[in-house]
């Protein structure tokens, strides 16, 4: 070596240890200056950042009796107090790491300075960094920045500039933390591969223990694996992971930690890793299971819908417990399969149950035919079928609940009025409203809403009581219900009232409003689309149920009726604690009276008749041996494209829907349980047969053994003619 370069490593080792050791002093002794000042609040703010920003934790989801159904999370970790960490993981690190940990104020100044004097001039890259500049490091780059990759690459840039005021922060963190609160913060923070963080879900993910059973040599493969979890992985490289293993051993031998006959014997000892890679739960709702996923997409969603961000959810650390009875859940997914194979091609079964309350309508179950999860192939998908507003088909009949709470509301009709029912019907009042068809009477317009019945009625004098047509469900009578009532107006801002919110918030292809768009079927909502304008009286076939529409809102609207008119949010939620156990307020929807009383209850009478003889559901209802009153009304979509049936007690309340998630024309194909399907057959499919079937196959379980209680008592004010 030159003369001259011994000179210049000297001169450039005095001058980094004067700056450096200016730097240390500088929190001391203050300094003069902008630039001064700026760094030193740029140091507090760092300070600030590791003291106020808390570290990633995961999200626990419950059922109804606390059980764990899902974790959420963006880091895998699992906290971990100082009395977890044994000894064998506190000298393993610390013999490997920083061997004078209890000797420094927080910079190993002789290591510093080699360092700095090997980087500087051009020598191996080292590191030199105390275990308390490695946790401010850590928490920079895992806590404060980690959705952040530029302040990730600042905090582990190779410079003097940035080990400085490393340095700086690890002396002041010294003097607020003991040593071993910064070895605990370090090994809660510390990264250990594949999004596992901290020495407590690593002892779990990679040997499935607790921290604080850790062996000396499951202690050592982890203590090594900090210096570079990628290359040290054990399953990737087995080899490198033992060689650095051992070598932590080594360094225990040489800090008097370990006897060597001791280590030579833990060397020959396998990894003793779990197979296959490490043991970690999903970090979201695919955790929940194929049963239970929906029912956890849907607290993710609500949450989100009601001021949670997802980035909140996914590392508040929160304890959610939520009203999924897994039981009734269990009943409705096995209801729902057994009426339609889980692989099915594009025909989807579902089943939301929601309880009656006037304080809270509790969100019970939500399944589907198919399976929650990721592969496609085995007919698994991550769409909330039963939540979300996804049955694009439409409820058909069903939405006829609405037209019959309007009429009783605006007092044109009560559930014992006479309607007329003729086999064919053509509206002028909602002339413009449909296809164009051959008028019967005057010929006032050229254009008229026509339509026909499904079945042949006949009734006695062409008219029946309302409460015989929600049973039997004649178009004809409900579309001159509507005219009645004087436009669709009343009739869909009911349903809103009921509970079809969501629904009747979105487009009519199901999707968000989209105003800039030319479209008419996405540029406005439902309640826009279906209800009246200017010189028009509105979609008389909203009383029909063709657009798309939530099967958990449906659900809902049997719970508001059931519950005297008291419309509240389907929360699925029953308590929120954040990581420190405190109770976590969650803004959701105050509950509504959205109906007299009187209406709702008398409302729910007239719908009692469905499931007796001669009912839309009464086979459904038969064959799973229902003797309970129950209020329902069934519903079937225009070429029986989908089938509806939404039914409630006083205990729960239910809707089931089949249709053809992925859309497409065509009608659904009826073979009876377990073999439904589209194409290549004749559509066949009714309310009453699957979606009535799986609701009765399903509660009839779910409700045996409770009392059969009587629907509520009907107000003698809506029960016949007008008013």
């Amino acid at each position: 070596m030159r003369k001259t370069d011994g000179l210049l490593k000297l001169i450039g080792l005095c001058v980094l240890a004067g700056v450096l050791v200016a730097g240390m002093l500088f929190p001391v002794a203050g300094a003069a200056g902008v630039l001064s000042n700026q760094a030193s609040e740029t140091v507090d703010k760092t300070s600030s950042d590791l003291a106020d920003i808390p570290p990633p934790l995961v999200t626990t989801i419950t059922d109804n009796t606390g059980e764990q159904i899902a974790t959420l999370y963006k880091q895998f970790r699992i906290p971990t107090t100082e009395t977890q960490i044994n000894d064998a993981m506190k000298w393993a690190l610390i013999s490997v790491e920083d061997k004078r940990f209890y000797e420094h104020n927080g910079v190993d100044w002789k290591g510093t300075l080699r360092a700095a004097v090997s980087n500087s001039t051009g020598g191996d890259t080292q590191g030199a960094s105390t275990l308390t500049q490695q946790y401010v490091k850590n928490y920079l780059i895992n806590v404060v920045y980690r959705d952040d990759k530029p302040g990730q690459k600042r905090a582990q840039e190779q410079s003097v500039a940035r080990k400085l005021k490393e340095a700086r922060i690890a002396i002041q963190l010294e003097t607020k933390l003991n040593k071993m609160q910064i070895l605990t913060g370090y090994l809660n923070v510390v990264e250990f591969s594949r999004e596992i963080y901290g020495v407590g879900a690593a002892a779990n993910a990679y040997f499935n223990t607790p921290v604080e059973k850790l062996t000396v040599p499951q202690a050592a493969l982890l203590a090594g694996l900090v210096n570079n979890p990628i290359v040290n992985d054990p399953w990737k490289n087995p080899a490198k992971a033992t060689e650095r293993r051992n070598l932590v051993l080594d360094r225990m031998v040489d800090n008097q930690k370990l006897a060597k006959v001791d280590a030579e014997r833990f060397k020959a000892e396998p990894l003793g890793v779990v197979e296959g890679g490490p043991q970690k739960p999903a970090s979201n709702c695919t955790g929940a299971g194929t049963e239970n996923g929906f029912f956890c997409q849907y607290v993710e969603d609500y949450l989100l819908k009601n001021g949670m961000t997802k980035d909140d959810l996914y590392t508040g650390g929160y304890r959610i417990k939520t009203t999924l009875d897994k039981r009734a859940n269990h009943e409705a997914k096995m209801s729902a399969e057994a009426q339609v194979k889980k692989t099915q091609e594009n025909v989807a079964n579902t089943l939301s149950l929601v309880k009656p309350g006037k304080q809270r309508h509790e969100v019970v179950a939500l399944a589907a035919n198919r399976d929650y999860g990721l592969h496609e192939d085995q007919g698994q998908t991550t769409f909330a079928l039963p939540s979300g507003v996804y049955n694009t088909g439409g409820a058909g009949s069903a939405y006829k609940v609405f037209t019959a709470a309007a009429a009783l509301e605006a007092g044109v009709a009560g559930i014992n009025s006479s309607l007329p029912v003729p086999d064919f019907y053509t509206s002028s009042v909602f002339a413009g409203g449909g296809n164009k068809c051959a008028p019967t009477g005057p010929p006032l317009r050229s254009r008229w809403y026509c339509l026909g019945n499904a079945g042949d009625y006949n009734p006695a004098g062409g008219a029946m009581s309302m409460q015989q047509a929600l049973a039997t469900s004649p178009n004809t009578a409900f579309v001159a219900l509507e005219e009645k009532i004087g436009s669709t107006g009343p009739v869909v801002e009911m349903a809103r009232k009921l509970g079809m919110r969501d629904t009747m918030a979105s487009n009519l292809g199901g999707g968000a409003v989209d105003p800039k768009s030319d479209n008419p079927g996405v540029n406005a909502s439902q309640l826009q689309a279906f209800g009246p304008r200017p010189g028009w009286a509105g979609n008389a076939s909203f009383t029909l149920g063709p657009a798309p529409l939530s099967g958990l809102e449906l659900a809902n609207v049997g719970a508001t009726i059931m519950s005297g008119g008291v419309w509240c949010p389907p929360t699925p939620l029953a308590g929120v604690t954040d990581r420190d156990g405190k109770p976590v307020p969650v803004k959701e929807a105050a509950c509504e009276q959205v109906v007299p009383e009187g209406l709702a209850n008398t409302l729910a009478v007239g719908l009692s008749r469905d499931s007796a003889p001669g009912g839309t559901s009464s086979v459904a209802a038969g064959g799973a041996g229902w003797n309970r009153p129950v209020m329902g009304k069934t519903g079937t979509t225009q070429n029986n494209g989908s089938g509806t049936y939404l039914g409630a007690t006083p205990q729960l309340a239910g809707a089931a829907m089949v249709f053809r998630p992925k859309g497409g024309n065509g009608g659904l194909c009826y073979f009876g349980p377990g073999n439904v399907r589209t194409g290549g057959c004749n559509p066949n499919m009714f309310g009453g047969k699957t979606p009535a079937q799986t609701w009765f196959g399903a509660m009839s379980k779910i409700l045996e053994g409770q009392e059969a209680l009587p629907l509520p008592q009907p107000d003698p004010k809506y029960m016949g003619g007008g008013r």
